[in-house]
């Protein structure tokens, strides 16, 4: 049988510069970019408020880990379970007459609809024949198979 190495560590990612994994560097350089192109653009001051949001906002995406999982992720999270309704309410919108109607429709499907055969479960002692058929691998033939293979052989 061959030997396999199982990988291990999967959910650690890949160090490029020191601890900064691949998705912190590309993180930190758009934060880095953005906050070039806001020096180019504002004045002095606007620049420095800019810049000091920028990388607070790049610094939490990229080292915050929220249970183990990255900020982004939390992020996202928080976003689907806002959109779902918060209160879900089963509306009961049939009459009882109409109930009545649909019960009727689904017993006769039910009676159209032709039953599976029955499942013949073999004896306890066939299951014990396979049984030995099994452990024996295919040395054991069964009773079967010896009277089959005498009367072929006469």
């Amino acid at each position: 049988m061959q030997q396999f190495t199982i990988p291990q560590f999967i959910d650690v990612e890949d160090k490029i510069i020191g601890p900064i994994t691949t998705r912190q560097f590309i993180i930190l350089l758009v934060g880095f970019l953005l906050m070039g192109i806001s020096y180019k653009i504002f004045d002095f001051s606007l620049f420095l408020t800019v810049s000091i949001l920028t990388l607070v906002i790049t610094g939490t995406f990229a080292f915050v880990r929220i249970n183990g999982r990255p900020f982004h992720f939390f992020i996202l999270n928080i976003t689907q379970t806002l959109k779902r309704p918060g209160l879900r309410i089963w509306r009961n919108e049939f009459s009882p007459p109409e109930m009545e109607g649909y019960a009727m429709n689904e017993k006769e499907i039910i009676k159209q609809t032709p039953l599976p055969a029955p499942k013949v479960e073999p004896s306890l002692s066939r299951l014990a024949e396979l049984s030995l058929m099994v452990d024996t691998r295919g040395e054991y033939g069964g009773e079967e198979d010896r009277e089959t293979k005498i009367t072929a052989v006469k």
